[in-house]
């Protein structure tokens, strides 16, 4: 793995000097975007909207618009904001992490401990885990503010949640979800028990990405010049009339499963 981002983790006063990882990898499969006519790859350019000639990366720059006027923006601009949130990862409070929602959370990165950093790295790990606590800061990150949870990861290693701000939530006033009349009392609880049915511990390991494999089985069959059909599937419709009906079914399908 690769190192995108140095720094240190601001922890009272005590730094502790790191270095961030991505921690996850996509596992879609590489699909080419080819022309439909002689399947030659199709690429993406740079291009001047009044030119319409392609701009090398080294003549492109960053600009925002005022009055019909850009300000272009140069690497010391971006230097220049807050300047140690570039190199310091702030720990500005500790959390339960159940307190916070994870709507918020984003992408995940490991923390690894830079040379003279191992024993402060190690203390933080062993601190959160005892309290059973997170901690909430921010850090610069390629140009963009970081809101973040530190936290153990599987009881070895640091890891860091990329989160949103909350003003990047979207409302959802504006969809229609109607306020329906009450659950009867018998459906709330067939509701209740098919829950408890089905609760068990969470397992990660259980759970894997299967749509690639199939897909992957369908591009193998088309490669041998077999065709594929795909199998009919009607969007499921639940009446409010079948609740208990359709409630009822499922628990028995547990048992059976079970049994």
């Amino acid at each position: 793995m690769r190192a995108i981002w140095n720094g240190a983790i601001g922890f009272g006063l005590v730094n502790i000097p790191i270095k961030l990882y991505s921690a996850s990898e996509s596992s879609t499969l590489d699909l080419d975007m080819l022309d439909k006519k002689d399947f030659s790859n199709i690429k993406y350019k740079r291009v001047n909207e009044n030119t319409n000639k392609e701009v090398a990366w080294e003549n492109i720059v960053k600009g925002y618009k005022i009055e019909d006027k850009y300000i272009v923006l140069e690497n010391a601009d971006f230097e220049a904001v807050s300047p140690e949130k570039s190199k310091i990862l702030s720990i500005i409070q500790f959390v339960k992490e159940e307190e916070v929602d994870p709507a918020l959370f984003e992408t995940p990165y490991f923390l690894e401990p830079q040379k003279n950093g191992e024993a402060a790295y190690r203390l933080l790990l062993e601190a959160l885990m005892k309290t059973k606590m997170a901690g909430i800061g921010s850090f610069i990150l390629r140009e963009r503010e970081i809101l973040c949870m530190i936290r153990p990861y599987e009881k070895e290693v640091l890891m860091v949640n990329r989160m949103r701000y909350p003003e990047e939530m979207r409302n959802y006033s504006e969809l229609n979800i109607p306020s329906g009349k009450a659950p009867k009392p018998e459906e709330l609880k067939m509701a209740e028990t098919l829950i408890k049915s089905l609760a068990e511990t969470f397992d990660p390991s259980k759970y894997r990405d299967t749509y690639n494999e199939d897909l992957l089985k369908i591009i193998q069959q088309k490669a041998k010049g077999k065709k594929t059909k795909p199998k009919e599937i009607k969007e499921p419709a639940g009446k409010a009339a079948d609740l208990m009906a359709m409630l009822k079914a499922s628990l028995e399908s547990g048992k059976r499963k079970v049994g």
